[in-house]
């Protein structure tokens, strides 16, 4: 019992590792890390502020956001408590009746955070206010009006960005958990499923594929993520889709595709990882989209096919059941498509008939007398 058990816990962490080796998770995700970058690479990042504040996570992105207007408004609240300590407007100073300050009723350092605060938000109360006994005092508040629409349009505007990005359309694309490998008008094909979750359509969409293994050149050079085309058809046509109801996409299994050699008992014993992509614009904001997935050999199940999703309701109107759409049906499958082809070859041989042109048929003529 105790190996038993043992057994399945080390299988079952073998394949948790194997499935965590992915280049693509299933959300579309890309599992890679960058090592030894030199630090004029890194400094590239900070010249294209823009898309590096586009990239950060939520929570990043927060605190830049809350530091920036802090920040500033404690930044130029020290300059104010400068300008009014040089000028001697505070009270330590004991200034006179007729001591006109730079800025009314700043009376500390909290006071100057205030002035700050409302300067650049302009929210202006009235109580505290720029005089014009000084010039800093004025120069000092307009650079602040300035910097402080900078910093809202640029920070509010990363905000907005953020939101409205096309990748959280990405969100309403799904795809189906495993792949499925069976026969589809005569031929065998590994099949998809894939589903657009928003009666909002894609324009433009195009699905393609890219199987990435590692191979040996014949140099003898090893290339680690070696990218090979993978073709995607649908019934339809895989340009400018209908993309309402769910999809069933499909690879032909053909003499050039690099899964011709595999079969069913050698599948999982392969190396490679299938990344599937869908290209569209999204109708809302004309914003271009694409939806990532991969496929590991243990989830491309041989022999089976798609349980129907689609119904038609006595009212006319056409229903989807997701609750079908990851589930597969076992059906009689070639265990490999080398043997498809030969099969088909032999039914056609069959079929066939062959002419001898050497062939001369003779007639011979029969006598009725016999001789004794």
């Amino acid at each position: 019992m105790f190996n038993y058990l043992r057994k399945r816990f080390t299988s079952h962490i073998t394949e948790r590792s194997r499935r965590r080796a992915r280049l693509v998770s299933k959300d579309g995700r890309c599992n890679i890390e960058f090592g030894n970058v030199e630090e004029q690479s890194r400094f590239v990042f900070l010249i294209d502020i823009w898309t590096t504040i586009l990239d950060l996570r939520w929570r990043y992105k927060m605190t830049i956001f809350i530091s920036a207007f802090l920040g500033s408004w404690f930044l130029f609240g020290l300059l104010w408590y400068v300008v009014a300590y040089i000028h001697k407007d505070l009270p330590e100073f004991n200034p006179s009746i007729n001591h006109t300050p730079c800025v009314e009723n700043i009376n500390g350092l909290t006071s100057a955070f205030l002035f700050s605060l409302e300067t650049q938000v302009t929210i202006g109360y009235g109580f505290r206010c720029v005089t014009e006994q000084c010039v800093t005092a004025i120069f000092l508040l307009i650079f602040q009006s300035i910097l402080g629409v900078i910093i809202n349009s640029f920070m509010c505007g990363a905000i907005l960005a953020k939101i409205s990005r096309s990748k959280k359309r990405a969100k309403t694309i799904t795809f189906s958990k495993n792949a499925v490998i069976s026969k589809r008008g005569g031929k065998l094909c590994l099949l998809i499923r894939v589903a657009n979750l928003r009666k909002s359509l894609l324009i433009g969409s195009h699905i393609y594929g890219k199987l990435l293994k590692t191979t040996i050149t014949p140099e003898g050079e090893t290339i680690i993520l070696d990218q090979v085309n993978i073709e995607f058809v649908v019934d339809a046509g895989n340009e400018n889709l209908f993309f309402i109801s769910p999809l069933t996409i499909y690879h032909v299994i053909d003499k050039n595709s690099p899964f011709f050699h595999m079969a069913a008992e050698t599948i999982l014993q392969q190396d490679f990882e299938l990344v599937v992509f869908l290209d569209g614009t999204v109708e809302a904001t004309s914003a271009t989209c694409q939806v990532r997935t991969s496929y590991i050999p243990e989830e491309v199940l041989w022999g089976y096919r798609f349980a129907p999703i689609v119904s038609k309701t006595k009212e006319g109107k056409y229903r989807v059941d997701f609750q079908n759409f990851s589930k597969t049906v076992a059906v009689e499958t070639p265990h490999c498509a080398f043997c498809l082809y030969n099969e088909k070859e032999a039914k056609a041989k069959e079929k066939k008939g062959y002419d001898n042109p050497g062939f001369v048929m003779s007639e011979v003529s029969e006598t009725s007398d016999t001789k004794m």
